[in-house]
């Protein structure tokens, strides 16, 4: 459960936030400090699966075959084959569903097509595959990446992430931004102390720090 200070700062965030005629996402925005961000070792990057889930629709791709794809077709937006993979070599086409999908999925034995395929489109956006084991239930992968953000900063001392949804409540957007913070402490080498600052907002709305 998350700490008062930032059930408030969620709670400001969406009473202050204007009326709009559709439905915004809230975010947070972290400020590094005291990390060379220039040495690859010292960037975060890393997914956080939230208790209370994004509050948004994500896209899933899975490239697999055989029973896996079978068992994929219900879970994921699109499952792909390998013919499909080198289909893809098109660089518009696969720039376009890079750009479309928030997380791919692969068998282990597609992986090194995808490299050879793909790899030079996914990447730089930080979405090559997360590789699916033989003993994986694809579906239960399929679930926790849908409930999944990722936190990276790539050179950048200020970056941002989804932690939810202007209709979800404070309390469970309070909750995953606990979550968010231990990880991104854990993930750096002096803690909280490479952590400036970090704020909540809504995506129109003004922003309130919670750490």
């Amino acid at each position: 459960m998350a700490d008062q200070d930032i059930e408030q700062a969620v709670s400001s965030a969406l009473e202050d936030a204007p009326p709009r005629n559709f439905r915004e996402t809230v975010d947070l925005a972290i400020n590094l400090r005291d990390l060379d961000l220039d040495d690859p070792s010292n960037r975060v990057d890393t997914g956080v699966v939230l208790p209370e889930g994004t509050g948004q629709e994500t896209s899933i791709v899975v490239f697999a075959e055989g029973e896996t794809a079978l068992r994929a077709e219900d879970a994921a937006d699109d499952v792909l084959d390998g013919d499909d993979l080198e289909e893809l070599g098109d660089d518009d086409e696969a720039k376009d569903l890079a750009d479309e999908t928030d997380f791919f999925i692969a068998e282990q034995n597609m992986m090194q097509n995808i490299g050879r395929y793909l790899g030079t489109v996914l990447g730089p956006r930080g979405k090559m595959p997360e590789p699916l084991d033989p003993d994986d239930d694809v579906v239960e992968v399929v679930n926790r990446m849908k409930n999944t953000v990722q936190l990276r900063s790539r050179d950048r001392r200020t970056f941002h992430t989804r932690v939810g949804a202007e209709d979800m409540g404070a309390e469970s957007i309070a909750d995953n931004i606990d979550v968010i913070l231990r990880r991104l402490h854990a993930e750096l080498e002096k803690g909280p102390l490479n952590v400036d600052s970090v704020f909540v907002k809504t995506t129109m709305g003004p922003a309130f720090e919670v750490a």
